[in-house]
């Protein structure tokens, strides 16, 4: 078990352990307590009442913060000949077709965060899915990350539009901002986050469906939050 820092447990004592804090107030102590030297990143982190092991309970889908998340992700896309000059046009990091392909198959080596494809080409991903499974890469319509419109796609991401998927374990990690943004921003992104996996709730869900709400900064302590 990790020995914590005389800061960490300092900036923890702020906060009541079994308290459910409203959001605005989660927001101002977030700031409070954090206190790294760099623009610590804001996440949320949501356990469900959903079993992972049932596929229809399963929590999958995308949500376009207002604000961003404060972090510039490359953005690849996966294309045929006739969409490079599109893609190029929409500020895609990476343009590539059968080339790029195979330069990750003999590589392995990804240099990017997001994946978008047409579906032309989706039957051409299948030598590497195994690699861009693994590192949470592949391309899927259900995120809006295959489709033919590779220029919307792009804009949307670059906006702010993110996806999101339940762990093993029935918990939602989401980075939703800085802690530089403002308050308002903050309490904006978050607020879309949650009404968008309120409304994901699955019918054969049972019970407390948001179990749950967490707050943090990077190497700060938990805040929970009311859901």
């Amino acid at each position: 078990m990790s020995k914590k820092s005389k800061r960490y447990l300092a900036v923890k004592e702020k906060i009541a352990p079994d308290r459910a804090y409203a959001l605005t107030e989660a927001i101002k102590l977030l700031k409070e307590t954090s206190t790294v030297k760099f623009d610590a990143s804001v996440e949320i982190h949501a356990n469900l009442g959903i079993d992972p092991k049932k596929g229809e309970q399963i929590v999958r889908s995308t949500v376009s913060l207002p604000h961003g998340t404060g972090k510039t992700k490359r953005i690849a896309t996966f294309v045929t000949s006739e969409k490079e000059k599109e893609a190029k046009a929409s500020g895609a990091d990476v343009v590539g077709g059968l080339e790029l392909i195979n330069q990750i198959k003999a590589s392995g080596k990804c240099d990017f965060d997001i994946a978008v494809a047409e579906p032309a080409i989706m039957k051409d991903l299948a030598v590497i899915a195994k690699i861009l499974g693994t590192k949470g890469l592949m391309p899927n319509p259900k995120t809006g990350t295959v489709t033919p419109d590779i220029k919307k796609a792009v804009a949307e991401l670059k906006k702010g539009k993110i996806a999101f998927k339940n762990d093993d374990s029935a918990n939602v990690h989401v980075l939703v901002g800085k802690v530089s943004f403002s308050d308002d921003q903050l309490k904006e992104n978050i607020e879309a986050f949650i009404n968008t996996l309120k409304r994901l709730k699955p019918e054969t869900v049972k019970g407390t469906y948001i179990r749950s709400l967490t707050l943090s900064s990077s190497m700060g302590p938990g805040i929970k939050i009311q859901s």
